[in-house]
């Protein structure tokens, strides 16, 4: 069966739309240029701050602490993920009811089964992707975790303080990266989110897409969060 059979033409624009939203939201973030002025950015140095508060303390239980808090919450949102792919297999069997229901709304399109579970495969993908990206965001805050602890001691940093800052260099690059693929994770469950607003209609995707990106946006650039992290 071609692509063609199962999506008409304004779903296919719709879903091109959501595509790149996603796309072009997650470039703006990531790009240098504009990603200065976002809040993980921000957060980012305060990484680095982090570190090197770390270097100096004598005892660090609190930054274990901090460790296992980001590796809790990365869990918890990669089971999560793991529900809803399950949670969406199980709606698969019951497309046909769905399409149904939503043929019963006063809805314009074409709804069918085909078109009912096409929809849900591509919501099992948009979860596997932020599932992978939580898990490997997992993974790395592990890694973190040992190179924190790699980090010398006060009085072993001040004989060898190069071979301390190498450590406490190694130990902010996995964290950042680590948190990179948790924000890639968490901005796929957002915009998945936004297509759900597809199951109603091509027009309400593009809308929803839209909502997102908007909210997205103004969280990383225009929030409070990231206005009182600013350097003066």
């Amino acid at each position: 069966m071609r692509i063609a059979d199962i999506f008409d033409f304004p779903n296919l624009l719709a879903f091109g739309a959501f595509l790149g939203g996603w796309i072009a939201y997650s470039f703006v973030v990531e790009f240098p240029v504009f990603a200065r002025h976002g809040l993980s950015r921000q957060m980012n140095r305060q990484r680095e701050v982090w570190m090197q508060t770390l270097l100096k303390r004598d005892l660090r239980m609190i930054d274990t602490a901090i460790m296992t808090g980001l590796q809790q919450g990365t869990g918890f949102f990669a089971s999560a993920c793991i529900f809803a792919i399950g949670g969406c297999f199980a709606l698969i069997g019951s497309a046909e009811q769905i399409a149904l229901i939503v043929t019963d709304l006063p809805l314009e399109g074409r709804f069918d089964r085909g078109l009912v579970e096409a929809k849900l495969l591509g919501l099992v993908t948009i979860f596997a992707f932020a599932f992978f990206k939580f898990g490997w965001s997992y993974r790395l805050f592990n890694y973190c975790s040992i190179l924190i602890g790699a980090i010398p001691m006060r009085q072993e940093a001040d004989a060898n303080p190069e071979a301390a800052e190498a450590a406490v260099r190694r130990a902010l690059t996995m964290n950042r990266i680590a948190a990179r693929h948790f924000n890639a994770g968490l901005r796929g469950i957002f915009f998945g989110l936004a297509y759900l607003g597809w199951f109603v209609g091509p027009l309400v995707l593009v809308g929803t897409t839209v909502l997102v990106i908007l909210i997205l946006g103004h969280r990383q650039f225009f929030s409070d969060a990231n206005v009182s992290l600013r350097e003066p």
